[in-house]
């Protein structure tokens, strides 16, 4: 079921925040992670933020600020089972435009947002880690 985050769920989507960027993110050490989970904590309190939750349990999470999807994460259980498809199907019914960014190293998550209609507007070198990543932008009438 898709539903609107509540401080209550603020343990539940960090720890799917942290376990996914270690998982999808080899590439750059776990201490920029840990080290970045408080921001990441106080910025959700302040985000628009859907939660996917089946069970009594978040399997999922998309987090927004205005038109940036700062990003979905799905528990490693659950990938490949629509629940990202669903969390951002629900971003693109509400934001008729967005963009984010994503490491080109990310290729699982390249190919997925790709796959859901986002295209590739620019690269850059992402400042805090050096790695290259994309742009990738929805305009409601991608795909």
């Amino acid at each position: 079921m898709l539903r609107t985050f509540t401080p209550n769920d603020l343990e539940q989507v960090m720890r799917l925040w942290l376990d996914g960027n270690l998982e999808a993110h080899p590439f750059i050490a776990g201490e920029y992670w840990e080290d970045n989970a408080g921001m990441v904590a106080r910025q959700l309190l302040q985000a628009e933020v859907y939660v996917w939750e089946e069970e009594g349990e978040i399997r999922g999470f998309a987090g927004l600020q205005e038109n940036y999807l700062a990003g979905i994460f799905v528990k490693n259980s659950c990938r490949s089972k629509g629940v990202g498809r669903k969390l951002l199907g629900h971003v693109k019914a509400t934001h008729p435009f967005f963009f984010l960014h994503v490491y080109a190293e990310n290729e699982r998550a390249v190919a997925f947002y790709r796959r859901e209609g986002l295209k590739v507007v620019s690269g850059q070198t992402e400042e805090d880690t050096g790695r290259a990543e994309y742009t990738m932008q929805w305009n409601g009438s991608a795909g």
